[in-house]
């Protein structure tokens, strides 16, 4: 554990602060939650956007400084506490965990943010079937080029990256969740299936699931 204060802004069912407090728990650090209340709009109130001008979660204070972005965040822990290293390998091998985590990270989770689900059936004017359909569009779109990375492996192991979760894991386990709470049929992606389940049997992932947060 370490002496350093660290306290994390999040909501207990958003992707990108799942994504930190697994991490967090990887690397054996301490931390105080802070929550904001994301569907009550807390993180537009005057007092948080001070904190953090996007409105967005996660945010980490460190000693009175703030990172936020999750992949950000994630990449300065790795840099401060090295152990477990969350990108391992070579220049290549931790530019192909790179790709798979951005992949999740800016290519499917935008597009299913909550502001963007709500501008849908908000001012756009979307009904919730709607929305639906969208979520799941863009879930298959995201996860399928997934599956088929880890399906075609030259060597199969627990995790995304080999015999230790990395940055890769850390980005596909909260995105499952996410898609199965709008009920996604995930039967077609068993491989990331079987990662999932290999990574959620840690503890340091399941500590970090949004059942076991503060609200």
């Amino acid at each position: 554990m370490t002496d350093t204060p660290l306290r994390l802004y999040g909501y207990f069912r958003s992707s990108a602060a799942f994504r930190t407090r697994i991490a967090l728990n990887l690397k054996g650090l301490a931390y105080e939650t802070a929550p904001v209340d994301l569907l009550g709009g807390e993180q537009r109130a005057e007092s948080f956007a001070a904190l953090n001008p996007q409105k967005l979660v996660p945010l980490l204070e460190v000693d009175g400084r703030l990172v936020n972005q999750s992949l950000a965040i994630i990449e300065y822990l790795d840099e401060v506490h090295p152990e477990p290293p969350l990108l391992p390998g070579d220049a290549l091998e931790r530019a192909q965990i790179r790709a798979f985590a951005l992949a999740i990270a800016c290519d499917i989770h935008p597009l299913n943010n909550l502001r963007v689900l709500q501008h849908l059936t908000g001012p756009m004017g979307r009904s919730e079937a709607e929305k639906d359909a969208w979520y799941r569009h863009w879930i298959a779109e995201g996860l399928e080029p997934l599956e088929q990375m880890m399906a075609t492996r030259p060597a199969p192991s627990p995790f995304c990256f080999g015999d230790r979760p990395t940055l890769a894991d850390i980005c596909l386990v909260p995105q499952l969740a996410n898609a199965r709470r709008t009920r996604c049929d995930l039967t077609p992606y068993p491989n990331l299936l079987k990662i999932e389940a290999n990574c959620l049997a840690l503890d340091a992932f399941h500590r970090a699931t949004p059942e076991l947060q503060p609200r």
